[in-house]
């Protein structure tokens, strides 16, 4: 096999794919395929209080963590708009987290800002520990995940690789897409909340205590509702080329939103998520220069 790099964006320097993209897809989708997520960052929490910790900080419930169990979890800012998108797991000694490189930095800044007296260390382990996509079907937040020491990649990739097929971030972020599960970064702005993005009792917990940002998230979800929502738009296939993340999309010639990832699906075709104003009607055709999509909803309008 013959492998196609990502050249930019937070997933560059990954396999984008291997030259057969139906034959991945359908691998992905049964189960049978693993990915190399190498080139993601890997942080980790050490301490007897980290869990505590961490739970306060985070939008998830993560006091009762229990070892290998992995989870999704949001950093907020003061107005409960996303800042940081978390994958966790512990394994009864620390906690890791996986994340993209590019948001590295100002997570570890983060996180050494909020110590305080706490009994914990944070240190960035990208160095020693990778993160694999291991086989088995896809669940709610993109898994199953494998943290796997560097040392023992070539050896874990080989076992993966005997009864499992590799694949890329194509097939990846073309079932994300499909299945409607946000990124930052790509289904992101500067004032994106959780109930925007059908986070909530994902990688948002609705039953835990106070967190920053927590006002703003059980506001929306108790007396209103958020201004924009995600959706899955299904564009015209008539053309070759595809609109890029960040395009506006309009409905009569007026800005309602922008557009996520694009991706290529297996059997969907041409789809992409978006982010729009909540009360566009549901059977609009909207627009993304002089493509048209239809929606299919993924955050309720009502």
């Amino acid at each position: 096999m013959t492998a196609v790099l990502v050249e930019h964006g937070p997933d560059k320097g990954a396999i984008w794919h291997f030259g057969e993209i139906a034959k991945e897809a359908r691998a992905l989708e049964e189960g049978k395929a693993w990915a190399d997520l190498s080139h993601r960052a890997v942080i980790e929490v050490k301490g007897e209080e980290r869990l505590t910790w961490l739970h306060a900080l985070t939008t998830q419930h993560l006091e009762k963590l229990e070892p290998g169990q992995w989870s999704e979890a949001l950093i907020l800012d003061p107005h409960g708009r996303i800042e940081q998108q978390l994958f966790l797991v512990d394994d009864g000694q620390a906690t890791y987290i996986h994340l993209d490189e590019e948001r590295k930095d100002s997570l570890l800044e983060y996180l050494n800002r909020m110590i305080f007296r706490t009994k914990v260390e944070v240190s960035d382990v990208s160095d020693r520990f990778a993160i694999l996509k291991a086989p088995g079907k896809s669940d709610r937040i993109g898994g199953p995940y494998a943290l796997v020491p560097r040392s023992d990649l070539t050896a874990t990739k080989s076992a993966f690789d005997s009864a499992n097929l590799q694949v890329g971030i194509w097939v990846l972020e073309a079932e994300r897409v499909a299945q409607g599960r946000a990124r930052i970064g790509f289904e992101t702005d500067h004032k994106t909340i959780p109930n925007e993005l059908s986070l909530l009792n994902i990688a948002v917990h609705m039953n835990k205590g106070c967190y920053r940002g927590q006002e703003t998230v059980a506001k929306v979800f108790n007396l209103g509702h958020p201004p924009r929502r995600l959706v899955l738009l299904h564009l015209d296939g008539s053309r070759i080329d595809l609109p890029e993340s960040g395009e506006k999309v309009t409905l009569d010639g007026k800005e309602i939103g922008f557009l996520g990832t694009v991706a290529r699906h297996h059997e969907l075709g041409p789809i992409a998520l978006a982010v729009i104003k909540r009360m566009t009607p549901a059977d609009a055709l909207v627009e993304i220069g002089d493509l048209k999509a239809t929606q299919e909803i993924l955050v309720p309008i009502d």
